[in-house]
């Protein structure tokens, strides 16, 4: 699978909110770390997000829900499940209202990271 590192994601994060607006910065590096790894855990010899589309899910609500910076937590969160689906050649069609959703679902605790895979799934050609 194709992903990004903490420094690329740092940089995303920066370039999205200068196009958008809103705090720079790190709330808490661990948070990020976490969400960032939490995809490529196993349990007991088991892959637990076996799937790209599964770990990207797992990032994306890491992101949002960890809270690890400032602000832009939702933006960075969407804009990276975004490009991490095209990066790793999974075509998904999402409105501009399914990522508005999305981002507020993740944060309000209404979209877990299996909805959100059923989600792309449902969206996936």
């Amino acid at each position: 699978m194709i992903t990004l590192n903490k420094e690329q994601v740092k940089r995303l994060h920066k370039r999205s909110l200068d196009g958008t607006g809103g705090l720079d910065g790190i709330r808490d590096e661990g948070l990020l770390d976490g969400a960032l790894s939490a995809p490529f855990q196993t349990f007991d010899g088991a892959v637990l997000y076996p799937s790209r589309a599964a770990k990207i899910a797992r990032i994306a609500y890491g992101l949002v829900r960890n809270h690890p910076f400032a602000d832009g937590n939702k933006r960075i969160g969407v804009y990276l499940m975004l490009a991490l689906l095209e990066l790793n050649h999974i075509e998904a069609d999402f409105s501009d209202d399914d990522v508005v959703r999305i981002g507020l679902g993740l944060a309000s605790g209404k979209i877990s990271d299996g909805q959100l895979l059923e989600m792309i799934s449902i969206r996936t050609k």
